[in-house]
């Protein structure tokens, strides 16, 4: 049995005896904070428990603002999702409380975590609290994915049993088993879309859509098409972000990954992350229509042929991309950040800076690192951004500042053409981060989660961040693991 599966088990079973032994001794209740009510030092983070890659950009939201309450979701033990919430009012915090169970993190024979269910957080119109996870295109034993391959994990959806309540959870049957990198977007009207990739690799990226708060959803439609290339050993493969637009707009930016098919291929590389470009689309839901930034129509599902002809942003040309995040202003023009470097010939290409595109009405400009302080270094720059005015932009930032990770904004009031750094919102020695993309709603003092990767350990703290920095917590409450 593997080293991880075995320290989990342990860190479980003395944790659950204990706990069970002091509630017989004294009838406490289960928070920390009762356990130890004497307890006033505070720490920075809100949870200790987050789990391997445990947060992300692209799998979101992954926290939501609702009645001055901010909820948030993260990866935790056993790959299971975890969601907790803090009161701005009160400055109390709930959790964190375990909201499923993964079909991933079980198994003694992987010795790696897969990292790829991570949650997506949505409340609907009623107050209830949705999460999806757990999959990473699911297995061979689920059947046949009649829209691409399969590779591990199950994707699940939960809700709460009561609106606004994160205590307990039950498990719908409302999707298949077979996406991962779940995307979540409400409209106005109260319509739930789910955006997702249909399986491992070889996939369609399809959304589904729920008219009865998420209750049921319609079959999966594909927006964005796989298929193997006739001019080299690959196939057509995807990674997108969805957002809201205007109205009833979803907008979608992506990039293009050369999915190359066993051996060594034509450019002496087996599978690599290697991918491309830049793209963006967008989605009438109210007349069920798709177009480009110049409101031309794009029939789906959308071919490499097709986005390169009709939805192409920029060409990064040599450089790797890794996909971020879109905004539209209040002119409904978009703004897009891609992570971009150099294939530096190692299979997960090479340190990639943030990178901002915006549309003008006219053109694509942009295209230089945000973060001008790491343009040269060998580190990569990961976040997401606000669109503040017509000529301000503010980007949240974590990236390395010789041996501290630092996470900071960076800032432009000339379009885009500039950045310079803003506020500094955490320093740790030797952290290297994951963020989420802003959280849904996001109260000033609560923006974004991060979570803080040590080496030499699977564990990682967790914050919430916002422009005060950290949101602080009883130690006593956010040390879960014993």
């Amino acid at each position: 049995m593997n080293k991880i599966f075995t320290d989990f088990s342990r860190r479980f079973l003395i944790s659950a005896t204990l706990l069970a032994a002091s509630l017989l001794v004294s009838g406490c209740s289960t928070s920390a904070s009762s356990i130890d009510s004497v307890d006033t030092q505070t720490v920075d983070y809100f949870a200790d428990d987050a789990l391997g890659n445990a947060l992300a950009v692209v799998q979101h939201p992954a926290g939501v603002h609702v009645n001055g309450i901010t909820y948030v979701s993260y990866q935790g033990p056993l790959e299971d999702p975890y969601v907790a919430s803090y009161n701005h009012a009160t400055q109390e915090w709930q959790g964190p409380f375990k909201a499923g169970v993964s079909d991933m993190g079980k198994d003694p024979s992987r010795s790696k975590i897969d990292n790829h269910g991570k949650p997506t957080i949505l409340i609907d119109d009623l107050g209830y609290i949705h999460v999806f996870f757990g999959g990473h295109g699911g297995m061979p034993k689920h059947g046949k994915n009649l829209l691409g391959n399969t590779h591990y994990g199950r994707n699940i959806h939960v809700v709460s049993k009561k609106p606004y309540d994160i205590s307990s959870w039950e498990e719908l049957d409302t999707i298949p088993v077979f996406g991962t990198y779940n995307q979540a977007v409400k409209m106005d009207n109260g319509d739930i879309y789910l955006f997702y990739r249909h399986g491992a690799h070889r996939s369609d990226w399809v959304y589904q859509k729920s008219t009865d708060h998420g209750r049921t959803f319609s079959q999966p439609v594909s927006f964005l098409k796989h298929k193997k290339r006739t001019d080299i050993l690959a196939n057509d493969s995807w990674y997108a972000w969805v957002g809201k637009g205007q109205g009833d707009d979803i907008i979608v930016s992506y990039d293009y990954h050369v999915c190359w098919n066993g051996g060594a291929g034509v450019n002496g590389r087996g599978h690599t992350t290697e991918r491309h470009d830049l793209y963006y689309m967008v989605f009438d839901t109210a007349n069920n229509t798709w177009r480009n930034v110049e409101n031309e129509t794009v029939d789906l599902p959308v071919t490499r042929e097709i986005a390169n002809q009709k939805t192409l942003a920029a060409k990064t040309g040599d450089y790797w991309t890794f996909n971020g995040s879109s905004h539209v202003d209040a002119k409904g023009y978009p703004h897009i950040a891609i992570n971009s470097g150099k294939d530096l010939g190692q299979k997960t290409g090479g340190p990639k800076q943030t990178v901002y595109y915006k549309w003008t009405g006219n053109e694509w400009v942009g295209g230089q690192p945000v973060n001008t302080q790491t343009r040269t270094d060998n580190t990569d720059s990961r976040g997401d951004f606000v669109i503040k005015s017509e000529n301000e932009v503010s980007f949240a930032l974590g990236y390395s500042d010789k041996s501290d990770g630092v996470i900071a904004f960076w800032d432009s009031k000339d379009g885009g053409k500039t950045f310079n750094k803003g506020k500094e919102l955490l320093r740790r020695k030797n952290a290297n981060w994951a963020l989420t993309s802003i959280i849904e709603n996001a109260h000033p003092d609560a923006q974004i989660i991060v979570a803080e990767k040590q080496k030499g350990t699977n564990w990682r703290k967790i914050y919430l961040v916002g422009e005060n920095g950290p949101v602080k917590r009883l130690k006593s409450e956010a040390k879960v693991l014993k």
